[in-house]
């Protein structure tokens, strides 16, 4: 397949969705979309796609993301608990991943227009945080109810954006996205009924403005820092797929 864009149009969004420790299967996907030059200019993320997405949006090389996931021991770059679905970073790794962004930006400063999906705690609602402090906002999106505590933001209770939205597909739709690249991180574990989650895919199947990007995690309930290269590889795999997928689509369409 040649490296040219795919016909998403001007305003592509990127979604990132929750995965706990299976986030580093979205470098993947981010790599294959920068040698395709397919450069999302709104980015949006849930819980460790709000990680993932935070140093997308806030520029730094993909060569220096992939190097953070592949070498680190993951006291730097996140602090794993045994369990893969609740593998997020905690409070202090955070603050060290913020640091190494230049401190504490303010999500509105970012090179690209950042949004980290969080969840209302009384209400369920969800709640796309687009401003303020950066750090702030990643811990209201990975704050995991029993795990890592809830953030308080003015009236707003937050906690995990997975609970409202473990796909911010709508936050960057919301954010004038046109055309959505959605990054579906399904481990076995995930907790949304089977039979919702069908029709939901089946849904941004038939959409021609979102592509969907779902990369094979199975055989990895037993997550271990060692299986990181085949997350990464699972991320690239089903990025060249669906892409290639939507051009064959547009050239049908065209034809």
């Amino acid at each position: 397949m040649s490296r040219t864009t795919p016909p998403f149009g001007d305003r592509i969004g990127l979604a990132l969705g929750g995965g706990g420790a299976l986030g580093a299967a979205h470098v993947g996907v981010l790599q294959v979309l920068a040698e395709h030059r397919i450069l999302p200019q709104i980015v949006t993320g849930t819980s460790a796609g709000a990680l993932v997405g935070a140093a997308y949006a806030a520029g730094l090389p993909m060569r220096t993301i992939e190097r953070a996931v592949r070498e680190a021991s993951w006291g730097t770059f996140g602090r794993f608990t045994l369990a893969p679905r609740l593998g997020l970073l905690d409070t202090s790794a955070l603050a060290e991943t913020i640091t190494a962004l230049g401190g504490d930006p303010l999500i509105e400063e970012l090179p690209r227009r950042f949004g980290a999906v969080a969840t209302e705690m009384r209400t369920r609602r969800e709640v796309v945080l687009t401003e303020g402090p950066l750090y702030e906002a990643l811990r209201a999106s990975i704050a995991v109810p029993g795990i890592f505590p809830p953030v308080i933001r003015g009236r707003e209770v937050l906690m995990d954006g997975g609970i409202a939205a473990n796909l911010p597909i709508a936050a960057a739709r919301q954010m004038g996205a046109t055309a959505v690249i959605a990054v579906r991180l399904r481990p076995e574990w995930e907790r949304l009924p089977i039979v919702r989650s069908a029709a939901d895919i089946a849904r941004m199947e038939q959409d021609p403005s979102t592509t969907l990007i779902q990369p094979d995690l199975r055989g990895l309930a037993h997550w271990s820092p060692e299986d990181i290269p085949r997350l990464i590889d699972a991320g690239r795999v089903a990025a060249e797929t669906a892409l290639d997928a939507a051009n064959r689509k547009s050239l049908h369409a065209v034809a």
